[in-house]
């Protein structure tokens, strides 16, 4: 113990081996028992070996030489990923912004209305959808160059349309978005209608849908921005084609668009289509007051008349008071005899065609002549064949029990359209047809009836009588010479496509028999029926409007709209009669990628085997 202290005094100064003592020089048991402690442990460092250090090595080195042993697959695995990624990304793209595509029909519709319950809500965010995504060129759009094969061309007003379809006023009132509805694939996009001053139309709600008719109920009233707003559209629309085709921002740049010095149809702006502007009156109008309603739709042309391929008059609307009244012989033919007259003043060297726009509801054989009396008379150039009906048709198939809720909207104020009107629309094209082809009144001719009682057939359904290749040569000669006098504002391009053979449409077997008319009296034309056959045939005609004769009067123009969901329906449309057919309700049921349906189907069936096609 003497040893020990002794030692401890030598070491008390280290800091490892100091203690501290008591001021008398006792030492306390528990502090010598932490002294013993470290003194231990201080000779057991000192008489222990010293182990040989061995160089660390860090951690960013060892992970360094990890990723470098790694590297190449890691650079595969992510090439991999990577090009994965971008081929997802091109197909997701080419695939939802193609109109074939299945997904617009059985995916956007259907969210489409559980995200907007109201029908016309849904409408609006569509638009309002549909216009961003063509700011960022994600639209829907038809792919494909199936139009270039000219298997559906058509003649209209001197113009050579890629096919027979368009689109009704009424899905862009405003004008908002014609370019992505042309890029949907009709060679027809109507805008409108349009009134000459704002007005907000009917109450709402005023849009039913009646999903198991795949039909609509709408009593909008003719809401509108007004004309100035869509002239405003149409300018600025013209004046970006301008822009970025190298014309500049000015007005002579505007001017030469205008013009066709584009080479582009003014309305459109591209080749191969035309853009239909419909004008309408103001609800506030008079409806006694004749000059007051001409004076509002005169208005309407002054605005929109030069940014238009065809004025569209609209007299047949069945939600605005008194419009249907209009369609009388007298009252009709001053107004359309006021907007030809104003669009023949339009500001623009090619002027627009004008067309008026009539009810289904007006079908009597005393109504029909006054409309066809009135265009004859003031100078229109066709007729829109058509509309939203007052009359609620059967449910289809026959003998189906509507829902009880379907059953209480069908009692809702409004028009109605919807697949269940195209044989009333067959029907009035054929008798507008005939009703046109007999020309002015003054020189119109009844036609002879033979001793066998047997009814003629109108010009549309006859044989053609027999001709010399001579006189079949002359025919398209004369078609051509008038092509070249009305196509002078287009390209070279577009002249030679107007000596191209166009569409064949199918002929009907059909009996014609005559269609008794409300006023007792029959019509001799081809009884409609939705189950008539179309025979296929690869010939070419003649353009579907025939070349005037030198002493007669140009036939008008036929478009229809009201039921047509199908190519083979539209077949059948164009064999009546008429140049165009339109849609409206379909695509609000089958989405964007309708009209490249309808295209496809017409071609089907075009293409079939001689002999009737079976229906569908």
């Amino acid at each position: 113990m003497v040893v020990l202290r002794k030692k401890l005094e030598k070491s008390h100064n280290s800091d490892s081996d100091s203690v501290l003592l008591r001021p008398d020089g006792a030492v306390g048991r528990g502090q010598w028992r932490t002294v013993e402690r470290q003194w231990q442990r201080h000779i057991s460092q000192r008489t222990q070996p010293r182990r040989p250090t061995t160089p660390r090595i860090s951690t960013s080195t060892r992970r360094h030489a990890s990723s470098a042993a790694a590297a190449p697959s890691n650079k595969l695995r992510n090439a991999v990923y990577g090009t994965g990624l971008v081929l997802l990304t091109a197909f997701g793209y080419l695939y939802i912004t193609d109109t074939r595509a299945s997904i617009h029909q059985w995916f956007v519709v259907p969210t489409l209305r559980r995200l907007h319950t109201d029908p016309e809500e849904a409408h609006h965010a569509g638009i309002r959808y549909i216009k961003a995504l063509y700011d960022f060129n994600l639209h829907p759009r038809e792919r494909g160059k199936q139009d270039e094969a000219g298997d559906l061309k058509v003649e209209v007003f001197g113009h050579v349309l890629n096919n027979p379809l368009g689109t009704s006023a009424g899905i862009d009132k405003d004008a908002q978005i014609p370019s992505p509805l042309f890029a949907l694939g009709p060679a027809i996009v109507e805008v409108g209608g349009a009134t000459p001053h704002p007005q907000v139309g009917n109450p709402k709600p005023r849009v039913f849908r009646i999903p198991s008719q795949n039909a609509l109920i709408n009593r909008y009233g003719l809401n509108s921005e007004g004309a100035e707003y869509m002239a405003m559209q149409l300018r600025e629309r013209v004046r970006e084609y301008a822009y970025h085709n190298g014309l500049g921002l000015e007005p002579e740049s505007e001017r030469q668009v205008l013009d066709g010095e584009a080479g582009v149809p003014p309305g459109s702006l591209m080749p191969g289509r035309l853009l239909a502007v419909q004008v309408a009156k103001n609800k506030t109008t008079p409806d006694n007051d004749i000059k007051a309603i001409a004076d509002d739709y005169v208005f309407c042309v002054e605005h929109l008349a030069k940014y238009a391929d065809i004025l569209v008059v609209n007299v047949s609307s069945p939600n605005t008071p008194g419009l249907r009244d209009l369609q009388a012989t007298a009252p009709l033919t001053a107004i359309l005899t006021a907007v030809v007259q104003t669009a023949k003043n339009c500001p623009r060297r090619i002027k627009p065609a004008v067309m008026v726009k009539v009810s289904p509801d007006e079908d009597s054989d005393a109504q029909i002549q006054g409309i066809c009396s009135a265009v004859w008379a003031s100078g229109v150039d066709g007729v829109i064949v058509g509309n939203t009906t007052k009359k609620r048709p059967d449910p289809v198939p026959a003998g189906y029990v509507m829902p009880a809720q379907e059953e209480k909207l069908l009692t809702e104020t409004g028009g109605y359209s919807g697949p269940q009107m195209f044989n009333r629309t067959l029907s009035l094209v054929e008798k507008y047809q005939y009703g046109l082809d007999q020309g002015p009144p003054e020189k119109a001719s009844k036609p002879e009836r033979s001793t066998d009682n047997t009814k003629p057939q109108p010009k549309s359904q006859q044989a053609p009588p027999s001709a010399s290749n001579d006189q079949s040569h002359d025919r398209h000669e004369a078609s051509t010479q008038r092509d070249a006098q009305r196509l002078k504002h287009l390209t070279p391009e577009a002249d030679a496509e107007s000596q191209q053979p166009l569409i064949k449409l199918p002929e009907r077997h059909a009996d014609n028999s005559g269609i008794e008319s409300t006023s007792g009296t029959s019509v001799p034309v081809p009884e409609p029926s939705s189950t008539k056959t179309v025979q296929s045939t690869s010939d070419s005609i003649a353009p579907k409007t025939p070349s005037p004769s030198a002493s007669g009067p140009e036939q008008k123009v036929i478009f229809a709209t009201g039921g047509i969901t199908n190519g083979e329906q539209c077949l059948q449309i164009l064999n009546a009669g008429a140049s165009v057919c339109q849609v409206y309700t379909a695509m609000m049921y089958g989405g964007v990628g309708t009209i490249t349906r309808m295209k496809q189907e017409m071609r089907d069936t075009i293409k079939m085997p001689s002999g009737p096609a079976q229906s569908r």
